[in-house]
């Protein structure tokens, strides 16, 4: 790995004339005698950026893990973007619209003159392409292995979708119909997962275009060194006027937290993510580097598989939440830089729930719960508990806090069995729920609406996409399908207030936390903004 890492950091000084050397450092030259001084040397432009995992693939629309749109972001553009720092809708590829006044129809003007990484042109029918792709379960654009399962979360499953059509009125002019209002409509298209592929690469590349991208987006793919690096350069055509700032970014795969943050301190990488809470008093004593805050916007979660017994009883499952401690996790493993969670969705959202109560830490309550199921004695067979391999914004080490869970549930007679799969399988197998009992996940709002939490990731048409507990619940189903209709935000807020009564009685998850994420960089990397919904772009970012 030494090898790897010098590598890259002779690839930065190459590149950046030296000057991501401590001080000026060597590669500055002194003044000769007699002589003018030398121009200031040039400016560094590249960015190494160091991350937990990997990208499970390239293509925004088959995934669901926030390691691969975060690429995605990068080399994809959307009909819409949200504001910088923010989750307002800003115009995006998408420079218009307007909505008729039922709600039904959508039309959108699109920027001219834009074009694909590939030289291609984008137009109405690259939208059309894209949309009636991931919503055809027949496309011959779906390849073995394909999911879109963020499309059918958004906008419905097959048989009962929002969006009903996708016309081209002309080059620039795009109609959406729909088959019944969708509140966040705009807000949903504003996300990475749909961000605006090559009609021609997909046809020319087919299964290939999961690992070699083509968009519109700042960057351009170049090269994907599996479990270990992505490079992407700039893109010279880019539409938006002046950006990207940054002629390259190497985006690097550090599973260990120390690892990562010693890379950091020791030149190697530019800009990292995930910092462990208990580095954050030596991150901010080092003048040559700088503390970033995303906002916080997530919930980390352990979710019961309601396919595997006894977790279909809610007895045991309420149960469980009674017998972890929260404030202990945070205090043993999140440095003061996480609260805990109550409800699926964190409290800065509007429609957030504040009068609902959590489960106490209460280990006689837990047992007698146990009882009432049928188990006075705790579980008789130790349960397969799936524990994060790789560090997340809401959980930087995901094994020592399963450890630590693990602990409690014993306490009660619940034995368990912590696995770490490689994440790739560890996501494959959690949406498959065959092999775990328990599973350990998060989340980063990808939107700013409330929907994105709750009929994301508990209604029972996110089965088995992003509903991995394979919950469901039909008053929980009508009320959020009844929120995504109704166009009034009190009224909207009143019905997810409603909604997580439920949840909270069902306990198809333990909340455990939501956190507010900490990145560290170097001192003289300027323009790198923060998103709450943990997908930052990197267009803007450069060094004095």
């Amino acid at each position: 790995m030494s090898g790897l890492l010098t590598l890259a950091l002779s690839t930065v000084l190459v590149l950046s004339g030296c000057s991501s050397s401590k001080e000026g450092g060597e590669g500055t030259p002194a003044p000769a005698e007699g002589n003018d001084p030398p121009t200031e040397a040039a400016a560094q432009d590249t960015m190494i950026m160091g991350r937990g995992g990997d990208s499970v693939a390239l293509d925004p629309a088959i995934v669901t893990d926030g390691e691969s749109l975060k690429i995605g972001h990068q080399v994809f553009d959307s009909l819409l973007d949200y504001k910088e720092g923010g989750t307002e809708v800003v115009p995006g590829l998408a420079e218009s619209w307007e909505i008729s006044a039922d709600g039904l129809k959508y039309v959108f003007k699109l920027k001219s003159g834009v074009k694909f990484h590939d030289g291609t042109d984008f137009n109405a029918e690259a939208v059309v392409f894209n949309f009636n792709r991931w919503s055809d379960p027949a496309s011959e654009y779906k390849f073995e292995g394909d999911s879109f399962d963020y499309y059918d979360s958004m906008f419905g499953p097959e048989g009962a979708r929002v969006i009903k059509e996708v016309k081209a009125l002309d080059e620039t002019t795009v109609e959406f119909t729909l088959n019944q209002p969708q509140a966040p409509f705009l807000q949903n298209i504003a996300m990475t997962s749909f961000g605006i592929a090559s009609p021609t690469a997909i046809q020319e590349k087919k299964e290939n275009f999961k690992s070699e991208p083509v968009g519109t987006g700042p960057f351009v793919f170049k090269e994907w060194k599996r479990n270990d690096s992505i490079t992407l350069e700039k893109n010279a055509d880019y539409w938006k006027k002046g950006l990207p700032k940054l002629n390259k970014v190497i985006v690097r795969s550090i599973p260990d937290n120390t690892a990562r943050f010693n890379a950091l301190q020791n030149g190697e990488i530019d800009v990292m993510e995930d910092l462990n809470p208990d580095d954050l008093s030596i991150l901010e004593s080092n003048s040559e580097l700088q503390k970033i805050e995303r906002p916080p916007f997530n919930v980390a979660y352990l979710g019961f598989n309601f396919k595997k017994k006894p977790f279909d009883n809610v007895k045991v499952r309420q149960a469980l939440n009674h017998a972890v401690n929260k404030q202990a996790l945070i205090d043993a493993f999140f440095a003061g830089q996480a609260k805990p969670a109550v409800n699926p969705m964190p409290p800065t959202l509007w429609g957030y729930n504040d009068t609902i109560e959590d489960y106490t830490y209460d280990l006689e309550k837990a047992k007698a719960l146990l009882a009432e199921a049928g188990y006075p004695d705790g579980l008789p067979d130790p349960v397969t508990f799936y524990a994060m391999p790789v560090s997340r914004p809401y959980m930087p080490d995901g094994k020592k806090v399963a450890e630590a869970i693990q602990a409690d549930f014993e306490k009660i007679g619940v034995k368990t069995n912590v696995e770490s799969p490689e994440w790739a399988t560890y996501l494959d197998d959690s949406k498959a729920g065959e092999k775990d009992d328990i599973y350990m996940l998060g989340w980063t709002g990808d939107n700013g609406d409330p929907d994105n939490f709750l009929y994301t990731l508990l209604d029972k048409d996110a089965i088995p996409g992003n509903n991995r507990s394979y919950y469901v619940n039909e008053e929980l189903h009508g009320l959020l399908t009844k929120a995504q209709q109704e166009t009034d935000q009190d009224k909207r807020a009143e019905l997810y207030k409603q909604a997580q009564v439920i949840i909270k009685e069902d306990a198809p998850w333990i909340p455990l936390v939501h956190t507010t994420p900490i990145l560290a960089g170097k001192a003289n990397l300027k323009g790198f903004v923060t998103s709450p919904l943990g997908t930052e772009s990197y267009a803007g970012a450069y060094f004095e």
